[in-house]
């Protein structure tokens, strides 16, 4: 494969994804394959292994025989949401305390300043995918190649859900997101510190945070359930 091929593998592929994490290609959604391949002039070989990738990845799904569609966000999928999410954060982020290497603190601290400056001049697009890149390096610093495909998975509904939450439509959700950027940094002092315990904390309380925004949007109350609480079995 030549240097352009390669190239315009990655660009397609990067696009896909701020695509899809912006929800400019809404959950649910067809693939335009055709459309795709007439605007990044690929052929379909490559389009569909850029695809491939997504899918793998959790940001879209291959049905045979049936158009490409970009990952869906039911009720279903937000039950498995509430309950996975602090679990996973707090392991997330107590392994980046203990592994975080000193460039990835460069990083974090980068994807920070990011954060903030979407927050101050920023749309709501531009907020959620800097709040994604922050907790991104969070898992590259907790390097457990079991935990990290879980928690990218869950970082794409997230973003998808943050393009929503991060238009705030009151004081006090204004204020809320100001405190997230007040933990952000707490995390990355925790993490420099190489405080476990304080990091798994400030995952709960980042956690509650996000989840008083997400429920005024997403979550019918029928779905109502404790922070990491496992959903009870039904019969009948």
């Amino acid at each position: 494969m030549t240097a352009d091929a390669k190239m315009t593998k990655a660009m397609l592929y990067d696009h896909l994804r701020m695509e899809i994490l912006s929800t400019r290609m809404a959950p649910g959604a067809d693939v335009d394959e055709a459309a795709l391949s007439a605007r990044f002039s690929i052929s379909r070989t490559p389009l569909r292994e850029v695809l491939r990738q997504l899918a793998g990845e959790g940001y879209v799904v291959l049905r045979e025989n049936r158009s490409v569609r970009v990952t869906d966000m039911s009720f279903a999928t937000m039950r498995d949401f509430f309950v996975a999410a602090p679990m996973i954060y707090g392991a997330v982020l107590r392994l980046a305390a203990r592994n975080a290497r000193p460039g990835q603190l460069d990083a974090l601290r980068e994807a920070q300043a990011r954060f903030k400056c979407a927050l101050s001049k920023g749309t709501a697009v531009d907020r959620a995918l800097a709040n994604n890149r922050f907790h991104e390096v969070t898992g590259e610093m907790a390097g457990n190649i079991y935990l990290l495909p879980s928690f990218q998975r869950l970082l794409i509904d997230h973003a998808r859900i943050g393009t929503t939450f991060y238009r705030p439509q009151s004081n006090e959700m204004a204020e809320n997101l100001t405190k997230a950027s007040h933990q952000h940094d707490e995390i990355i002092a925790a993490i420099a510190a190489g405080d476990e315990l304080r990091a798994g904390q400030l995952a709960d309380e980042h956690w509650n945070l996000s989840r008083g925004q997400i429920e005024l949007f997403v979550m019918p109350g029928s779905l109502d359930l404790p922070l990491g609480a496992l959903p009870k079995a039904t019969t009948g």
